[in-house]
């Protein structure tokens, strides 16, 4: 199974890399695309290079998007292709999962109206839904995740939403991941 990152520069690592190494090793194929051709640096210098060009995205088969906070959401939120992927993920029913700042993105274009979500504390807005201060919060085919800190339990949530749970047990078994 497919899904696809949308990165550009100032992407928060640890959300980024860590939701990738996780999903991967679930056995998720995961596709990188960066808004500045196909590099971009991490808000703590890592620069991910060779990655896909976000202006040749093609593929509508993914079965979610994935969009990792940092200071990077602003330029993500103001990306029309991302403003469009994200109405064909909602209208074709496919998962969407946001991190961190990430989630007020969903929220200003209105898809959290309704839903149970979390986010950043100080960018939660009136978004229509109820906001949650928990690391990782599931409702229908939004997953929204709180700060750096959630990244493995928003990585499995991911998971756990498209693989189920057994998958998730197993790769926290893998990483000896202890509850």
């Amino acid at each position: 199974m497919k899904v696809c990152m949308i990165v550009t520069n100032g992407f928060e690592e640890m959300e980024a890399v860590g939701t990738y190494a996780l999903l991967r090793r679930g056995g998720l194929e995961v596709d990188v695309y960066s808004l500045r051709g196909t590099e971009a640096v991490g808000r703590f210098g890592l620069t991910c290079a060779e990655i896909k060009p976000f202006a040749h995205f093609q593929d509508h088969s993914y079965a979610a998007l994935i969009l990792p906070g940092g200071p990077q959401w602003q330029e993500l939120e103001a990306s029309h292709g991302v403003q469009d992927l994200l109405k064909v993920f909602s209208q074709s029913d496919r998962l969407i999962a946001a991190i961190c700042a990430s989630p007020t993105i969903l929220g200003r274009a209105g898809l959290l109206q309704g839903k149970n979500y979390t986010c950043y504390t100080a960018m939660n807005e009136d978004f229509g839904g109820t906001f949650h201060e928990d690391y990782a919060v599931t409702d229908g085919k939004i997953i929204t995740g709180k700060s750096a800190a959630a990244t493995f339990d928003f990585a499995f949530a991911i998971l756990r939403a498209l693989c189920g749970e057994e998958t998730v047990q197993k790769t926290k078994e893998d990483i000896y991941y202890q509850e």
